[in-house]
């Protein structure tokens, strides 16, 4: 394997709209554009990953960059931001200027699922295999990706720190559902107002609110600036309120009919998914790939461990790259 410094691979960055709501892509690898069937040289899978909320794509920067390096280079890995969780660079509004409504409701849970499918239709021909990475609320969107598009050639579907059921009863989500359906209003005014400082400051305010960690990913924090933005927060704590009513019952269905293709991953101390979600689903899926984590991960891993994470997951998959 060649060595490469992972600050050197090539990273590529897009503002699109994608079902009418601005959108974030960041694609690892030299590869852009994976829709065109002229080119002889298209790889043979694409490594797709589905963020958690909020769905930002910058927070799986150093994410991508590892996953592609542990890869040997050898495929493209993408991450695409949720609609609407991005502040779009000026002169590009959150929300396509058309008449046209392409789809329902596009900020919310239902509208994220069909906002990655269409950006699969458009962006990636239909040839391509895919790896999806799922992360917490995007492990429910893959679910229902597969659920709702067969014909999908997926290969795997890992799901980390999977919130695929009773979001709201879980001791995190107790916390927050009454914050999130009643009170959600009351924090755009202190957002809004936090919009307004510098950008140096909102880093450090940033910083300040990450300071237990002992390192945190640089990109996290730039990342985490989108946050001041009175838009961002609403569409992401709206899609939010909306998991809490949404993420009820395990689709085991789903989970049944994909069972070879699927890697879970849950945490120990995950106030989210709580330890005893995995236990139960290890007893109905006995022959299942659910794995416990022995390394103290914190749910939201791509603040300081997104490189151990990628070497985990190229380890997984080694199997399944060797037969491709």
């Amino acid at each position: 394997t060649r060595l490469v410094s992972e600050e050197t691979v090539p990273l590529h960055e897009e503002f699109i709209y994608c079902c009418g709501a601005a959108t974030h892509v960041l694609k690892c690898g030299p590869w852009k554009d994976l829709s065109k069937d002229e080119s002889k040289n298209l790889p043979r899978l694409l490594f797709m990953i589905i963020p958690g909320n909020p769905g930002l794509a910058g927070y799986y920067r150093t994410f991508i960059q590892a996953l592609y390096c542990g890869l040997n280079q050898q495929y493209p890995v993408w991450v695409v931001s949720h609609a609407g969780h991005c502040k779009p660079p000026s002169g590009m509004e959150m929300i396509e200027d058309t008449d046209i409504k392409e789809l329902e409701d596009v900020f919310g849970l239902n509208g994220q699922v069909e906002h990655k499918l269409n950006f699969l239709k458009k962006n990636v021909s239909k040839d391509i295999k895919l790896v999806l990475i799922a992360h917490s609320i995007g492990c429910y969107i893959t679910l229902e990706m597969m659920k709702r598009a067969s014909e999908l050639q997926v290969l795997r579907s890992v799901l980390l720190f999977p919130t695929i059921e009773r979001m709201a009863q879980s001791p995190q989500g107790k916390l927050m559902t009454p914050l999130l359906c009643k009170l959600r209003y009351v924090l755009y005014m202190p957002v809004y107002l936090l919009s307004f400082l510098p950008e140096g400051v909102k880093a450090s305010l940033v910083r300040f609110a990450l300071r237990g960690m002992k390192t945190c990913d640089e990109s996290s924090i730039t990342t985490s600036v989108n946050l001041f933005s009175v838009d961002c927060i609403a569409n992401i704590l709206y899609m939010a309120s909306q998991e809490m009513m949404k993420v009820v019952e395990r689709d085991s269905t789903t989970i049944k009919q994909n069972l070879k293709k699927l890697i879970f991953y849950y945490g120990t101390g995950d106030s989210w998914c709580p330890q005893h979600y995995y236990d139960e689903i290890k007893m109905d899926f006995p022959d299942g790939d659910i794995r416990l984590c022995e390394k103290g991960l914190r749910h939201a891993f791509v603040l300081d461990a997104s490189k151990e994470m990628a070497a985990m997951i190229t380890d997984w998959l080694q199997d399944d790259l060797t037969k491709l």
